[in-house]
């Protein structure tokens, strides 16, 4: 990806959290990339192109924030648990992949061209996170007979909906976070 690919999506993710997709308008994205409208229509097609790239690139950003959950520990479970909260932090690159991933995920609704990459992505974060409490699982970190596939889908969702609460001011961030942690507990519960 050119620099100006990524100038321009940088400039996305910042309108949609800010202004909401329905503010995405491409001459308001050349203006905060300090581009020419031609310019993102020559790399991105048309706005569909656009928050697909943008939806594309939160994810990257996502990727390398969330890896420091495996700069720190081989603990599965610890891997878990870091890789969930990381996305609950009080970080300006976290809030606003936050807002744009939950603003972007509640216009696929209406907007059927982000439906197949949504579910792509979000298949993908449940398998991650399926794939570390079974690991944990296995090593005996976690009770025996847990479902990984459901306490993975039940703790990305739970996510998702504290992160929507503490964007929208109905939840504090510590709040959010001990519910996070707590519910970690719950689903995956003490060693075997």
């Amino acid at each position: 990806m050119s620099d100006r690919q990524t100038q321009i999506l940088q400039a996305a993710v910042r309108v949609i959290a800010r202004d909401g997709v329905r503010g995405l308008r491409v001459d308001k994205l050349a203006a905060e990339a300090r581009v020419s409208t031609a310019l993102v229509y020559y790399h991105f097609k048309d706005r569909a192109g656009i928050l697909r790239a943008a939806l594309d690139h939160v994810n990257r950003r996502a990727q390398r924030y969330t890896d420091d959950a495996f700069a720190h520990s081989d603990d599965p479970r610890v891997r878990v648990e870091q890789l969930l909260l990381l996305e609950l932090q009080d970080d300006d690159e976290v809030r606003e992949n936050s807002v744009a991933w939950g603003e972007l995920r509640a216009s696929a609704t209406f907007d059927t061209t982000l439906r197949e990459p949504l579910r792509a992505t979000t298949l993908a974060w449940n398998s991650d996170v399926e794939t570390l409490i079974a690991q944990a699982r296995d090593a005996g970190a976690v009770r025996r007979g847990i479902d990984a596939a459901v306490a993975a889908e039940h703790l990305t969702t739970l996510v998702e909906g504290l992160s929507e609460r503490w964007h929208s001011g109905s939840i504090t961030l510590d709040r959010a976070r001990q519910i996070l942690a707590d519910a970690i507990e719950r689903q995956l519960g003490g060693p075997a």
